[in-house]
């Protein structure tokens, strides 16, 4: 009785967001009302992800030992399309439904170069359909959007599509393509973002203080999802090989932003091919392999470049005094993840 009235709300919520969103000249045309059963689909599967991190789990010192968030079902065997650093190292996992069931899942696959997880349910699935996946070329600038994420802080509501762009992350992360929304909503880890035809087009990654493009006057906070376009080339590999063809690249273990048009190391991952170098936080990076770096989202894809049995590569490095060059060794990061047995 709660979960039905709860929709009946959500509904008239969603039903006055968008009629009010038809008096902006820019928005889109949508249609007025969210059928009950597009929503009670979003919810029904989304899923509440709880996961416990290997001994030893190098991730656990910046994402923690347990982790929360959610997950959206995908496949009628009970697999479940999330964010990767909700189960990146970990093992025991436990997911709840809209049912307030539990049931223990396992570890399918894990990207690196988009993000994404993979988990499945050790047990079938009661009550529960898996959703369809749309297209984000499919959405116009300015069309609401429907986001639903689990847990004891959940939430579901509208929110607008503001952006499709680049992201690049610190922490030797970028897509060519992400999706920005606003308003921001808190639980984003592994949310679902739905389009009005009940179709997930992306999974939550971060919070962002500034969604709006760079050469826009004002700034919006907002969210950063995961186009789930991103899934369909990598899905095989995922299944067959627990990471996509595009992980398996060099990896340093740095963070880095970019300052003054500069890239400057803020900090470096214990046991990782920089901290061996000799790399440490403060240093600026000026190129790589005897070419000048441009952009941190240039540096990256220079370095992806390297194939990863090349043994090293020779950073040029400021340290703020004089300018030299550092080898480090070429690591493959999916060879150094941990692992649960079996996977």
């Amino acid at each position: 009785m709660k979960y039905f009235i709860f929709l009946c709300l959500l509904v008239l919520s969603l039903n006055h967001h968008f009629t009010s969103a038809q008096t902006d000249e820019k928005s889109s045309q949508l249609p007025t009302v969210i059928s009950s059963h597009i929503l009670q689909n979003a919810l029904a599967a989304s899923v509440q992800i709880t996961s416990r991190t290997i001994d030893s789990a190098s991730s656990a010192q910046t994402l923690g030992k347990v982790r929360q968030g959610s997950g959206v079902v995908i496949g009628s065997d009970g697999l479940i399309l999330t964010i990767g650093y909700l189960i990146l190292e970990t093992e025991q996992i436990e997911i709840r439904t809209h049912q307030q069931k539990t049931y223990p899942a396992q570890v399918v696959a894990y990207d690196q170069a988009t993000g994404f997880g993979l988990i499945k349910s050790l047990i079938p699935l009661q009550g529960v359909e898996p959703i369809k996946l749309g297209k984000i070329p499919d959405q116009k600038i300015d069309s609401s959007l429907l986001v639903v994420s689990a847990g004891k802080a959940s939430f579901s509501g509208p929110t607008k599509l503001i952006d499709v762009r680049s992201f690049t992350g610190y922490w030797e992360y970028h897509l060519d393509s992400a999706i920005y929304t606003s308003p921001p909503v808190a639980n984003h880890s592994g949310a679902g973002l739905f389009n009005l035809k009940g179709e997930l087009i992306g999974i939550g990654s971060l919070f962002v203080q500034d969604v709006m493009p760079a050469d826009h006057p004002s700034s919006l906070a907002g969210n950063m999802f995961v186009p789930v376009d991103l899934l369909e080339p990598i899905f095989k590999n995922l299944l067959q090989n627990g990471v996509g063809p595009n992980s398996q690249r060099a990896w340093l273990g740095i963070n880095a932003v970019e300052r003054q048009g500069r890239i400057q190391i803020v900090r470096v991952t214990p046991e990782s091919p920089a901290q061996s170098a000799g790399i440490v936080p403060g240093q600026w990076l000026v190129g790589l392999n005897g070419k000048p770096l441009e952009s941190l989202a240039a540096f990256y894809k220079q370095l992806w470049a390297i194939p990863i049995n090349s043994g090293s590569a020779q950073l040029t490095i400021f340290d703020g005094k004089s300018i030299y060059q550092i080898p480090i060794p070429i690591v493959d990061r999916s060879t150094n993840i941990k692992k649960p047995a079996g996977i």
